[in-house]
């Protein structure tokens, strides 16, 4: 890669090169409808998509049944809320949430509640990004039919403790569904952790964009979901549309991919982390956000006293590409909601850039990355003590 060191692994990951040679042949030369069952081409198309489904389910502990193929984890996150609050028979249901989750989450909160289809408790978090699994049973009604907890944040890279918030909807029979679009180095296994359903997306596993998942519990007690799309009842009827088998297949070898080295790359990736976070806080005024362990192997959220983080982002753009924790999203740049949620002032939340690290990244371009950091943090604090008022 050529360019700015990329630290943004967070935003979206390169597409692996095995995973482009996989796709490459299903683009023209391999080009059927998966839904065409006479021929040879569309047999052909249907079994790579199966095998597709099969490598998913494997990465995630799950059956390729309940494999759910959408255009992304937003699609996924849209689909489980909105199909289990019209799937649930009931007048009024009511769905937990949490004040961190992704827009993706809090968005069709909002539009359920706004359209009078359901109730929405979001449930507050501690200063270090984790909810309390006792706050989440005293919120818990008899009208309550979904909870929605992200595996692991998309800013601060916590991680939530879901299998005690799994234990917790078990014993109250209630569906749980997770957002793991940032769960890449973090073992979830649907049947094991007792996950119904799980939304992932592929650009996060080093797969192409415009292609994602939900995982949906099949079983018994049966977990009924109304579809947000009609027309020709593709994906058992949750998800109609014409499969992009180019895109499956991507999917399909970037998630074996993810399943095979998930260890040993979750291991590289925090031992780079602790190394950045080493040589940055010689700089002094450093602070990490979030829980100091749980949280994901190659997520750094930094707060630099005394710096704007806009700044200091416009003044590394040239070295290294990273975000500001201050944006909830690539539309929105209001000051984070995630932030706010821990409870850091305005000053605070505006001091904070996210580092995500990933599968190319190596320790020369982190310690390029960290020499370069420390200099423009100096710089910045320089200039402020300079034009400070008397």
């Amino acid at each position: 890669m050529t360019g700015p060191i990329y630290l943004d692994h967070h935003a979206t990951t390169p597409c692996d090169p095995a995973v482009v040679a996989a796709m490459a042949p299903w683009w023209s030369e391999h080009f059927g409808n998966a839904a065409s069952r006479s021929h040879g081409a569309g047999l052909r198309a249907r079994r790579a998509t199966e095998e597709a489904r099969r490598q998913v389910a494997g990465w995630l502990g799950a059956s390729p049944k309940e494999v759910v193929f959408t255009s992304g984890a937003t699609e996924a996150n849209n689909l489980a809320l909105f199909g289990v609050v019209r799937g649930s028979g009931k007048a009024c249901p009511h769905i937990v949430t949490v004040e961190t989750e992704h827009a993706a989450i809090l968005d069709p909160c909002e539009a359920l509640e706004r359209r009078g289809e359901a109730t929405v408790t979001r449930l507050p978090v501690d200063e270090q990004g984790l909810v309390d699994p006792a706050a989440l049973r005293a919120a818990l009604t008899a009208d309550t039919v979904l909870v929605s907890v992200m595996a692991v944040n998309n800013e601060i890279g916590v991680h939530q403790p879901l299998p005690a918030i799994a234990a917790l909807c078990r014993e109250a029979g209630v569906v749980l569904h997770t957002d793991a679009a940032q769960s890449a180095y973090l073992r979830l296994h649907r049947r094991e952790q007792g996950l119904d359903l799980i939304s992932v997306s592929a650009h996060k596993i080093y797969g192409p964009k415009g292609v994602g998942a939900l995982i949906v519990r099949r079983g018994r007690p049966k977990l009924v979901l109304e579809p947000l799309l009609y027309g020709g009842g593709h994906e058992r009827g949750l998800r109609s549309g014409t499969l992009p088998v180019p895109l499956l297949v991507g999917f399909g070898a970037a998630a074996e991919l993810a399943a095979t080295h998930r260890d040993a790359e979750a291991s590289r990736l925090r031992a780079l982390s602790h190394r950045l976070l080493e040589q940055v806080r010689a700089v002094g005024g450093v602070a990490l956000v979030g829980h100091p362990t749980e949280r994901a192997p190659h997520n750094l959220s930094l707060r630099f006293d005394g710096v704007e983080a806009e700044a200091l982002l416009l003044g590394l753009r040239d070295t290294v590409s990273v975000s500001t924790g201050s944006a909830c999203s690539s539309a929105d740049l209001q000051p984070s909601h995630v932030l706010a949620a821990l409870g850091l002032s305005r000053r605070g939340r505006a001091a904070i850039l996210r580092f995500g690290l990933g599968r190319t990244t190596t320790e020369a371009e982190v310690d390029t990355a960290a020499a370069a950091i420390v200099a423009k943090v100096k710089d910045l604090r320089a200039m402020a003590r300079l034009y400070e008022p008397d």
